[in-house]
């Protein structure tokens, strides 16, 4: 009886992480926010598989990084079932253009049809100007520390501001401070440095 029961709960737990994982799945499956840059589509899809491994981790960035209320990022990920990357990709236009994520999402709900790039166009940040690449650097932050942080949970740093703390790696200096005097100016022993007269 007992092998019955616990057969059972394994299959039904199966069943529903399958369905589950195929709601997901399908956001990977057709994604197309076009934003206006094939650079900034790619990496929105990307959260989109980031999130599906991490709903969490997902929700926590976009509350930390663009101040979007909790509830109001999990409702529309997990309850509406929207695509991750167009919750990300609507609150950081929100926070660039100053209004609430809301806001945003109400807008694109309306008129997804015509894409984010349109949208983002409309709002009044045109294709290459400093508030679409301001923009563009956002989501690209966003994405990289999606990438960057083996799947764990960001994490705000101290200070009370809005950022998050980066793995480190390259390209990044690892969050040590550069040296005094300069490029070069280090204790290292590197080729061409002066080794003191040896």
């Amino acid at each position: 009886m007992k092998t019955l029961i616990a057969g059972s709960l394994l299959t039904l737990s199966l069943v529903f992480s399958a369905g589950a994982q195929a709601i997901v799945d399908s956001f990977a499956i057709g994604f197309s926010p076009r934003t206006g840059d094939v650079a900034v589509d790619a990496q929105l899809g990307d959260i989109n598989v980031f999130a599906r491994g991490n709903t969490d981790g997902f929700i926590d960035d976009v509350v930390v990084s663009y101040g979007a209320p909790r509830y109001l990022v999990r409702e529309y990920y997990v309850d509406r079932r929207w695509a991750p990357g167009d919750i990300y990709y609507a609150c950081a236009l929100a926070h660039q253009l100053g209004r609430p994520c809301l806001e945003i999402l109400n807008i694109y709900e309306r008129d997804h049809g015509q894409g984010w790039g349109a949208i983002a166009q409309r709002l009044g940040i045109k294709p290459g100007s400093p508030a679409f690449h301001s923009l563009k650097g956002r989501v690209g932050q966003g994405h990289g520390k999606m990438r960057g942080n083996g799947g764990g949970r960001p994490q705000a740093q101290g200070g009370g501001g809005a950022r998050m703390s980066a793995a480190p790696g390259p390209g990044n200096g690892g969050g040590r401070p550069a040296p005094a005097g300069g490029p070069g100016g280090g204790q290292g022993k590197g080729k061409g440095k002066d080794k003191g007269g040896r």
